[in-house]
């Protein structure tokens, strides 16, 4: 293991560094803010960059006795993790590709090999460390990677007709990426080269055209662009531009490989437009013209009795989500520059009708069936329509894959290819390894495919999860999801703690992001210690639908906070836990949740641990020019413009609202890197600063060269995780004890 933060002198580490108070001062709606650490926001200053290095080293110091438990734990990481391993292939025209690591490195090598056999349709058992016969490298992304710290995957379009590969890199973290074009009959990469893209670029099946998007100075992903392979950049066309700062553009490829489309939305409102792929330098047409607050995702499908048709999953008058069918809206007459009028919604009809206990969250279109994302008693599903059962204009009847589980999430896999005759899905616990099975349309059989590997003997039996239901300030049940390894924790009559056991409760609450239950490797170091891992479903997540999320977001943001508190105090009521051996959890939007918690009840807590966290929350969304925040307003509220939004937003932003005197507080350790544009590492530097002069124990660890999600590449991944859990088996008292 390597550390991360630069080495400093005895001297240097005698004690923590103290940022100058700098004061500034800001004035809206008649309220004037003093800000006396706003000074470190400017990212090349050396005078940062050295406060910033001296943060690193601090708790590097502070944190220098955790150095063996965090090599211990990424040792089991290691060990437990199956290094030399490969994804189950997916079938796309006539190759089966998939990504394969190699032991001591750090990213995936991504390769296919032919189908042998148009008709089968098993996958090619391949075996960890195999190098099939027939098998091509698309790319080795550990090449790529070479001479970088950091290296991220953003577009990987192959066009199964042109043999070419579309692909895009960033090197730095700041999510801009580098979009090249390889010929994959030479393995060579042409002169085609266009910095600056948004992921998300996809080539069209010929391997002829790559339409990809670019940002703003906002850094918002607002154009989307055509170029010809083989011709000079300068000559790429736009083809689509949003001017409305609140949306984001992309653009995709239908499974059917036979429609592009671009797809633009804010957070309450979507817009899709369409174009024949065999027809590229065509125009792009509404399917359905926007409307503020209607959402909808398209899909095409050829239906039996209606041949081309686009199922449209859409919340107009349902707000958990139907679906419709209606028609591809017509080409433009010839000289005509494009209909621009779309499609009337009232002339879809309904397939599949709202229901307010389903949220319906997904729909993919094969040639012989559709399969449905839905979500219904806190839990993610996967249901299925066989198309030759259709009777003309009858509604549909999705019939839900069961499971065994009473916690579980089941969600539909990766199958790019259209004429696939069988439902991929991705299966996975809080106890049970993320497993990838193929279900038959025609007879329902299951062949699990792959379970992923955990060395060392693991046995879910040896460990358990259960769900709970915590009561919220305003009456409403909010869920707690838990697990534990079985002899760790000992349980009274009722199933409760009869011995308070240390315990992490983790919560996001944000976006519709449901935190489902899911396994991982690096968790068991955790729970073989003892400690109980919690998930507080809060409102303004999705996890019980469209309603929790509205119960958690603009003037309701005060419930994703309160919701998390509640649960704290149910898990302590219930004897789980104890305030002095509970860690609070969360990142980015989380770690907003992180901050306004610590200000809430930070006597509930002995830890709080903050990825990335949003915790200048009003400062941001009050300016513009940031990445992201116009495109928040709708998630937030518009503090600008409207004075109770402003008043409510400063009530519970952590950084406005630590108090003179925070010698109180719990331990605290914010994490983030310093290349992030979606939550600028300034943040969490301006509240530490703020904490620490107020007396409250918080840490600051950032990463020179990373971004949102942090550093790159699986053990430096896991060199982070160790680092953490390190730090919160010492909040918990169970460092000493290992």
């Amino acid at each position: 293991m390597h550390d991360d933060a630069a080495t400093a002198s005895p001297h240097e580490l005698a004690a923590p560094p103290t940022a100058d108070r700098r004061p500034i001062s800001r004035t809206h709606h008649g309220h004037t803010v003093v800000d006396d650490y706003e000074w470190l926001r400017a990212k090349e200053d050396p005078e940062v960059l050295a406060h910033l290095e001296a943060e690193n080293s601090w708790t590097q110091d502070q944190l220098a006795g955790l150095r063996p438990l965090r090599e211990r734990i990424f040792t089991e990481i290691k060990d437990r993790t199956q290094e030399t391993d490969l994804s189950v292939p997916t079938r796309l025209g006539d190759h089966w590709y998939y990504g394969r690591f190699t032991a001591g490195q750090q990213y995936p090598v991504r390769a296919r090999v032919p189908v042998t056999d148009p008709d089968d349709w098993t996958p090619p058992a391949l075996e960890p460390g195999e190098v099939p016969a027939g098998e091509q490298v698309l790319l080795d992304q550990n090449e790529a990677a070479a001479g970088h710290d950091f290296f991220s995957l953003g577009s990987f379009s192959v066009a199964p007709q042109g043999e070419r590969l579309a692909y895009a890199v960033d090197t730095t973290g700041d999510e801009r990426y580098t979009l090249r074009v390889r010929d994959l009959s030479t393995g060579a990469d042409l002169a085609d080269e266009v910095v600056g893209t948004f992921p998300g670029a996809v080539i069209t099946p010929d391997g002829r055209y790559v339409f990809y998007p670019t940002v703003d100075e906002a850094w918002r992903p607002c154009t989307v662009w055509r170029h010809e392979v083989g011709t000079p950049v300068a000559d790429d066309v736009q083809v689509f531009h949003e001017p409305d700062e609140r949306f984001w553009v992309g653009v995709g490829l239908s499974r059917s490989q036979q429609y592009l489309h671009v797809e633009l939305g804010s957070k309450m409102t979507s817009e899709c437009w369409v174009l024949e792929a065999a027809d590229p330098t065509g125009a792009f047409r509404p399917v359905w013209c926007r409307r503020e607050g209607v959402e909808y995702t398209v899909e095409h499908a050829v239906l039996p009795g209606r041949g081309d048709a686009l199922l449209v999953l859409h919340n107009d008058g349902a707000q958990n989500f139907e679906l419709a069918v209606t028609d591809v809206p017509p080409r433009p007459a010839a000289g005509d520059a494009g209909a621009a009028d779309g499609l009337d919604p009232a002339a879809a009809r309904v397939a599949v009708a709202h229901d307010p206990q389903v949220r319906l969250e997904s729909v993919d279109a094969f040639a012989d069936h559709v399969v449905l994302g839905v979500r219904r008693d806190a839990t993610p599903r996967v249901a299925v329509v066989t198309l030759a059962t259709l009777a003309p204009d009858a509604p549909w009847t999705p019939r839900e894959l069961d499971f065994p589980e009473a916690l579980y999430s089941a969600v539909p896999g990766e199958t790019p290819e259209f004429a696939a005759p069988q439902v991929r899905v991705e299966y996975t616990s809080f106890v049970t390894p993320a497993t990838v099975l193929d279900v038959e349309v025609a007879t329902g059989e299951r062949t699990v495919r792959r379970q992923q590997p955990v060395l060392g003997g693991y046995d879910p039996a040896d460990y358990v999860q259960q769900r709970e239901w915590a009561t919220a300030e305003d009456g409403t049940r909010i869920p707690v999801s838990l697990v534990w390894k079985r002899d760790a924790v000992t349980l009274d009559s009722a199933g409760t703690g009869a011995d308070p056991a240390p315990l992490l409760l983790y919560g996001y609450g944000a976006y519709e992001i449901s935190v489902d239950p899911y396994f991982t490797v690096p968790r068991l170091s955790l729970l073989d210690r003892g400690v109980v891992f919690a998930v507080a479903h809060v409102r303004g997540g999705g996890e019980m639908g469209r309603a929790w999320y509205e119960g958690g977001r603009l003037e309701h943001k005060r419930n994703t906070f309160t919701d998390f508190v509640a649960c704290a105090h149910h898990l302590v009521d219930a004897g789980w836990t104890t305030p002095q051996r509970m860690v609070a959890d969360g990142g980015s939007a989380g770690g907003l949740l992180m901050g306004a918690v610590t200000n809430l009840a930070p006597e509930m807590f002995a830890g709080v641990l903050a990825g990335v966290p949003f915790v200048d929350a009003l400062t941001s969304i009050l300016d513009p020019s940031l990445p992201l925040t116009v495109v928040e307003w709708e998630e937030w509220g518009n503090p600008l413009a409207d004075p109770e939004v402003y008043a409510y937003m400063r009530s519970y932003s952590p950084y406005e609202n630590v108090p003179d005197d925070a010698s109180h507080y719990p331990r605290i350790l914010a994490v983030t890197s310093l290349h992030d544009t979606r939550v600028l590492y300034v943040e969490p530097a301006k509240w530490v600063a703020r904490l620490r002069a107020a007396g409250a124990p918080a840490l600051l660890k950032i990463e020179m060269s990373a971004g949102h999600g942090g550093v790159s590449g699986r053990y430096a991944r896991w060199e982070e995780i160790a680092f953490e859990h390190a730090w919160t088996l010492d909040v918990l008292g169970l460092a000493q004890e290992d």
